[in-house]
């Protein structure tokens, strides 16, 4: 038995996101990604080992990535590489 599916019935996909979006996304994201990075590399330049903080090393790190990941992401999206 053979299953037919008719085109007329079926939903296109709609992404959620505006594609044209991605680019002002992709700018937006990795300049709050950088900003953060660049406050990690400075606090671990300019603190000694006394005055470090491990849980405030962590979230700036953690932030940093998640923005950076993201920008990442809708940069690949914007040149066409969809993930």
């Amino acid at each position: 038995m053979k299953m037919e599916i008719a085109l007329d019935s079926m939903v296109r996909y709609v992404s959620p996101i505006n594609p044209a979006v991605f680019p002002h996304l992709t700018l937006v994201l990795l300049g709050i990604g950088i900003f953060f990075t660049a406050w990690f590399f400075v606090y671990e330049v300019t603190a000694n080992k006394f005055s470090r903080d491990i849980f405030k090393e962590i979230l700036i790190s953690l932030v940093a990535s998640v923005f950076m990941g993201f920008g990442i992401l809708f940069l690949c999206l914007w040149v066409g590489i969809y993930v």
